[in-house]
């Protein structure tokens, strides 16, 4: 199989991030990011590490009930990368509610 840029990699991470901010404050388990994104399963969370190892999301280990997940992890976007995400779209003018 080719090996994928550099480049685009960092495309991709900025995809599932996106993706994140655009459904904050919900989680999603791998499998549900890959099918969003149509990529591999284990693509997918080979980016979402390299992504928890900047702090840009953050592994959700329990459910609503606080029991923890046999094998399986969701993942949302960190909250510090949610505000620097908003301010960063807000100052492109997007997501901006002004002149509504």
């Amino acid at each position: 199989m080719p090996r994928i840029s550099e480049q685009k990699v960092k495309k991709i991470c900025e995809q599932a991030l996106e993706f994140l901010y655009l459904n904050y404050p919900a989680s999603f388990f791998t499998s549900q990011v890959a099918s969003e994104l149509a990529r591999d399963e284990e693509f997918m969370k080979a980016i979402l590490e390299r992504l928890e190892s900047k702090q840009l999301v953050r592994r959700v280990t329990k459910n609503p009930s606080g029991e923890e997940y046999a094998e399986r992890v969701k993942w949302a976007i960190s909250p510090a990368a949610k505000e620097k995400y908003g301010q960063l779209s807000g100052a492109a003018g997007f997501g901006s509610d002004e002149g509504e």
